[in-house]
């Protein structure tokens, strides 16, 4: 390991030190914002900073084995060199640990995030399909402690949705955008519809889309007479007080043509800020994309047309099998799945995405 990996893990691991004491022991008034901050930078510091002490603690203890070997004679001799052989094998397994630790981080891992997810080919049974998605997303959110809250849906006659958005909030210490992001492009179902009389199997599409909120501060140019503002009754939940007021929002940018709405809030005012919020972050994303494609790098799947071709996972009931194009692993229990426990796909996706950072960016480390 390279000093100056070294003397950046020594900085690090003084800051871990300087928050635990803050956290442990606060000063004047309860500051929220504060405190919730200083809690996901510990999260962040965590995992390298302890790795980086049992690395320190290893090498210490390897230098007294070799110590003692250069001193020794007979048999306490090889016993330390024994000692010596086992210490240094941890210090290489502990150092490629850290390596991997110390890759760069998302810059918008820990973000809330908007998901939106529409129907794609398939009919009726697409809206199902994207029906049982949503469903899979927000336990699989909840189950990690985080918090679902519906913006706009336009359901389905048949069942589920022909568009549904919702947003994930973080906790303190969970990440929404580091679980969701990888599920950003075209699901692809095979199946035996509910609405099948005959017992066919039918493949159909949802798109998925997730998408980081932005702060305000953040530089995404939105001109108020680029936008189109509507109101109209919302039909989604709220009971008969949203079927009787035009509270829900609709807005439309017209340059791009993108379309956000907001039907959940009780105001007018709280729809447009949720709407505001959403178009900002599909602004700044479509921003990212397009210089991130002109530089020719790299980027997760995009959402595409919604046809059968354009898929980035299966799910395969006749099977029992889910199957990840991009990783080309199966995964069974695919009841399982659909039920919210996609913990494990979304662990092999985030392993894939370190191989693939530590194999671009170690000679940088």
């Amino acid at each position: 390991m390279n000093q100056a990996l070294r003397n950046r893990l020594e900085t690090m691991s003084r800051r871990f030190d300087e928050i635990e004491a803050t956290l442990a022991h606060p000063a004047g008034d309860f500051d929220q914002t504060r405190y919730t901050a200083l809690v996901k930078e510990r999260a962040q510091l965590e995992a390298p900073v302890e790795a980086h002490r049992r690395l320190v603690k290893t090498e210490r203890e390897l230098e007294a084995s070799r110590q003692l070997a250069r001193e020794s004679d007979g048999e306490m001799r090889a016993l330390a060199e024994e000692e010596a052989q086992n210490l240094r094998e941890r210090a290489e397994t502990l150092e490629s640990e850290l390596q991997q630790l110390m890759i760069p981080r998302d810059p918008d891992d820990d973000k809330d995030v908007f998901v939106e997810i529409r129907a794609g080919a398939g009919g009726d049974e697409a809206a199902i399909f994207g029906g049982d998605l949503a469903r899979a997303y927000m336990r699989f959110a909840e189950r990690l402690g985080m918090r679902v809250e519906l913006v706009s849906e336009s359901a389905s006659d048949a069942g589920g949705y022909k568009e549904i958005v919702f947003a994930v909030k973080g906790n303190g210490s969970a990440e929404p955008y580091r679980y969701f992001k990888h599920e950003s492009g075209v699901h692809r179902v095979q199946r035996v519809p509910a609405t099948e009389a005959q017992g066919r199997i039918h493949t159909s599409t949802a798109t998925v889309a997730v998408l980081p909120e932005v702060e305000e501060n953040v530089d995404v140019e939105i001109r108020p007479s680029d936008l189109q503002i509507d109101t109209y009754k919302a039909s989604g939940a709220g009971g008969q007080y949203v079927n009787k007021t035009e509270s829900a929002i609709r807005i439309t940018h017209v340059p791009t043509g993108i379309v956000v709405a907001s039907q959940q809030e009780r105001s007018q005012q709280q729809n447009r800020e949720r709407a505001m919020q959403m178009l900002r972050a599909t602004l700044y994303d479509r921003k990212i994309r397009e210089q991130e494609e002109a530089l020719g790098t790299m980027r997760r799947s995009q959402v595409g047309t919604g046809d059968r071709s354009e898929k980035i996972r299966t799910y395969n009931f006749p099977q029992d099998r889910v199957t990840d194009h991009r990783i080309n692993r199966n995964f069974g229990n695919i009841r399982g799945i659909m039920d919210g426990d996609i913990g494990q796909i979304v662990d092999e996706l985030l392993a894939d995405e370190r191989a693939r950072l530590l194999a671009g960016e170690a000679s940088a480390v």
